[in-house]
């Protein structure tokens, strides 16, 4: 089982009525949110890692990608 903690949040209490009114699960959906934004966060540390990957990769010559199918297809 994962670990787990505890995070408190104030809101009006105009806010949390209104919420409960309509039938929220705030902690639900707070809890939803979170897990989305640490998803967010991850995806973009991750297309960071890439892009300096890829920075280091230089382009193919102008051409390759026809040439290698053109050669591909002939060796057949």
């Amino acid at each position: 089982m994962k670990m787990s903690t505890v995070i408190s949040v104030r809101v009006g209490k105009e806010i949390k009525e209104e919420l409960e009114k309509a039938g929220v699960n705030v902690a639900k959906e707070v809890r939803k949110l979170l897990e989305e934004l640490a998803w967010k966060i991850r995806v973009r540390k991750q297309v960071k890692s890439w892009d300096r990957i890829l920075s280091n990769i230089k382009p193919s010559v102008r051409g390759f990608s026809a040439k290698s199918v053109r050669e591909d297809r002939e060796s057949r």
